[in-house]
């Protein structure tokens, strides 16, 4: 019993050891985050609050981890398990020093983009300089976990032996990962031109393959575009760099709104401007800065009408085009349905009974009522009639 109890005394006194600078490392970060909370109460404390809200779960593990070391020295067990303890817990220092080094960008980032919002309406500069906080952030968290992992295996003697054999053939090695990682370097780099040169920023509105959307995120190696019907497009960065795409928001959002109605050769253009004039000024769609309607084109049969007026971005533009298409069309049809698109055809009706057809003839034909058909006796003996194009001679 004695041997027993010298046998578990040996192990206890470690245990408790432990059990208390845990303990005590915990109650620590508790008090310390107890006083943080507090601070990021406080008005204008924007640091205080990213960091607390960060760093509370990180430093949860981070802690444990100091006392363990600050405890190790002190532990009466063998060497050999000091040692393999110290491996462990050296391998959790240096994970959680990466992750230290990780969440004070995360919390440079927050400070910055409180500075810099993009809820206002002249926000490119904002969103500008995000957009490159955000791709060099995430760039530089992924060096840092590559140097990291680095580091952790080279901890290990078998693996830094292996290292030091691969130094020697360091070209061939180099050239092997680089082939391996091709595509991942190629978007990484892309990922820096778009950080310093910014063909795209986060919330531009742009065209890619056909698709109209937003620059929802720009991750590390792609981008998610969010399209109009709420789909999502995953990119490559390296897109943006290689191939033609549009870009609404290069440099301002306000965008001309056009629209294209045809119309019949005896429309009343005049009336038709004043009622364009009068639509756009009765919505807030309009920003008041463009408002020309004019005959654009003419050809055998229409002439097509453009109506063009600005607003302040994108979205605003596209309803402002349908509720500007919808609000004429209405107009034509209501006060002058003969403004609306016709074919024409003309024939005479022979003088005697059984006599053929030897001239052309008028014919009016409504393509909107096809349906239709009315027929007017003329003072020349020229008849006009309103048919169906499909029964057009």
């Amino acid at each position: 019993m004695a041997a027993l109890w010298q046998e578990w005394r040996m192990w206890l006194w470690p245990v408790i050891a432990l059990a208390g600078s845990i303990l005590l490392a915990l109650f620590a970060h508790y008090v310390l985050f107890v006083f943080g909370k507090r601070l990021a109460k406080l008005p204008g404390s924007i640091i205080y609050d990213s960091l607390v809200e960060r760093a509370e779960g990180p430093t949860r593990w981070i802690f444990p981890l100091i006392g363990i070391v600050l405890a190790l020295p002190a532990l009466p067990v063998r060497s050999e398990l000091v040692q393999v303890l110290r491996q462990v817990v050296g391998l959790g220092v240096i994970a959680s020093s990466a992750w230290m080094i990780i969440l004070l960008t995360e919390v440079l980032a927050d400070t910055t983009y409180a500075r810099y919002r993009t809820d206002t309406s002249d926000n490119f500069a904002a969103r500008r300089i995000r957009t490159q906080i955000a791709v060099l952030r995430r760039i530089f968290n992924f060096v840092v976990i590559v140097i990291t992992a680095g580091i952790m295996l080279m901890t290990f003697p078998t693996v830094k032996q292996l290292g030091t054999s691969l130094l020697a053939s360091a070209g061939l090695a180099g050239l092997v990962v680089g082939m391996a990682m091709k595509s991942t370097l190629t978007n990484l780099i892309a990922g820096l031109q778009i950080a310093l040169t910014g063909p795209i920023r986060i919330d531009d509105v742009v065209i890619v393959e056909g698709d109209w959307g937003w620059i929802e995120e720009i991750l590390t190696t792609y981008v998610v575009v969010r399209t109009w019907d709420l789909r999502r497009l995953v990119v490559p960065l390296s897109y943006f760099i290689d191939n033609v795409f549009q870009n609404w928001t290069r440099r301002t959002s306000d965008l001309l709104a056009y629209v294209y109605i045809y119309c019949d050769y005896r429309t009343p253009v005049e009336e038709l401007r004043h009622e364009f004039r009068r639509v756009v000024e009765s919505t807030p769609l309009w920003d008041s800065k463009v408002c020309v309607l004019q005959v654009s084109d003419a050809s055998e049969h229409t002439i097509q009408v453009r109506a063009l007026a600005s607003a302040e971005d994108s979205s605003k533009a596209w309803d402002l085009r349908c509720l500007v298409r919808e609000k004429l069309i209405q107009f034509l049809r209501d006060k002058y349905p003969e403004s609306l698109p016709t074919t024409r055809v003309e024939y005479r009706q022979p003088s005697k009974p059984g006599q053929s057809f030897t001239a052309p003839a008028a014919v009016e034909a409504n393509s909107l009522n096809p349906r239709t058909v009315s027929l007017r006796q003329s003072t020349s003996s020229r008849r006009r009639a309103v048919i169906s194009p499909a029964r057009t001679p």
